[in-house]
């Protein structure tokens, strides 16, 4: 694809390195290239398309040098280190940063979020080149009782309002959801409604600590949000205030990605899996489910994926580009990443035999 215009770009973060897949608007063709970062684990990854100039970020991990966010203003060709890696935990906090698990844009040019292990959130005003921690957050009166999933106490997910700079949602595993209103000033747990179906019966709906997958919302509708949980699926509709199962018609209520369609807030897509240590999908068939009804109802998506799939694909790792057919894209845990350009209806693997994949970013740019 020497010299064709690049009209759609894919970020693969795994855990040894990253890989850039590009490929024009019709997204049939691809060319990849990595790993970049070679080694280094890479649990977040961001295109930003707010400049001039698209802005990729990843956050990655060296054994050696330790976490790191990087950043791209030429799709990839070349990369720039932040100083100090841009994140780190002042001096006092007793915090040593152990992995950037989120990289998100704020509602203003320039602003990014990072979500972090252990379980804190940053914010940068000059497009991820340098963070400053979320203070109130990490003072905060629950912080004592949050405990730590078997991926670690991160806050892997955190969604800024589309156009309110003072709001915030975030996500950490195993707290909840927790949003500011007021620019981080204060937060607040947004977990009603929520199950968490380790507890014991009469304590499965505390005010915080449950283990949430991931959330999503759509830029349109910023009120409307969807979630994954540690078993469940639920939407809310006014901005996590309550939360309603959306989990009836699918053959598992456990997964951990969930995306909404770039363009309508009532489709939203998912990857079910079972519970318990059957991590790979219901019959070991690979799926994707999708409601278009805003989870009322759902329809399984499996057209050109394998039949037999003992993977799972992780919280990050399924992703829309923003086409105006939308693109949909997911990586599994065993290297191979699978493409729809048709908004779900048919896939096709894009690229095999890649390391554990744990994050999937795409844009149209």
């Amino acid at each position: 694809m020497e010299g064709t215009h690049v009209d759609t770009v894919l970020l693969i973060g795994t855990r040894k390195g990253l890989w850039i897949g590009r490929s024009d608007e019709a997204r049939l063709d691809w060319e990849f290239t990595g790993p970049h970062f070679d080694m280094e684990e890479v649990y977040s990854c961001m295109v930003d398309t707010r400049g001039a100039t698209p802005r990729l970020l990843a956050g990655a991990s060296s054994s050696w040098l330790g976490p790191q966010v990087r950043i791209s203003d030429d799709l990839g060709a070349t990369w720039q280190e932040t100083p100090n890696g841009a994140i780190r935990f002042p001096e006092g906090s007793g915090a040593t940063l152990e992995r950037v698990w989120q990289l998100a844009p704020g509602a203003e040019d320039g602003m990014v979020y990072a979500g972090t292990e252990p379980g804190a959130v940053f914010r940068s005003s000059d497009g991820g080149e340098t963070f400053a921690l979320e203070q109130a957050l990490w003072d905060h009166p629950h912080r004592p009782d949050w405990q730590a999933g078997f991926g670690g106490q991160a806050f892997h997910t955190v969604l800024p309002h589309p156009s309110d700079p003072q709001s915030v949602t975030a996500a950490l595993s195993t707290g909840g959801v927790y949003q500011t209103t007021d620019g981080g000033a204060s937060w607040q747990p947004r977990n009603q409604g929520i199950r968490a179906e380790f507890l014991p019966e009469g304590q499965q709906y505390p005010e915080f600590g449950q283990c949430v997958h991931k959330i999503t919302r759509h830029p349109s509708m910023p009120e409307r949000l969807y979630l994954q949980n540690h078993g469940g699926v639920y939407r809310s509709d006014d901005e996590g205030g309550v939360w309603k199962s959306i989990a009836d018609g699918l053959p598992a209520d456990f997964g951990f990605p969930i995306v909404v369609h770039p363009h309508d807030p009532d489709t939203v897509f998912v990857f079910p899996i079972n519970g318990g240590d059957r991590r790979y999908p219901p019959d070991a068939k690979a799926a994707v489910w999708r409601s278009r009804d805003a989870g009322e109802t759902w329809q399984e998506l499996s057209s050109g994926l394998p039949e037999t799939f003992f993977v799972a694909v992780m919280r990050d790792a399924m992703w829309a580009d923003g086409h105006a057919s939308a693109g949909l894209y997911f990586g599994a845990r065993n290297g191979a990443v699978w493409g729809s350009a048709d908004e779900g209806e048919t896939w096709r693997q894009l690229i095999a035999d890649l390391p554990d994949v744990m994050c999937v970013r795409a844009a149209a740019v």
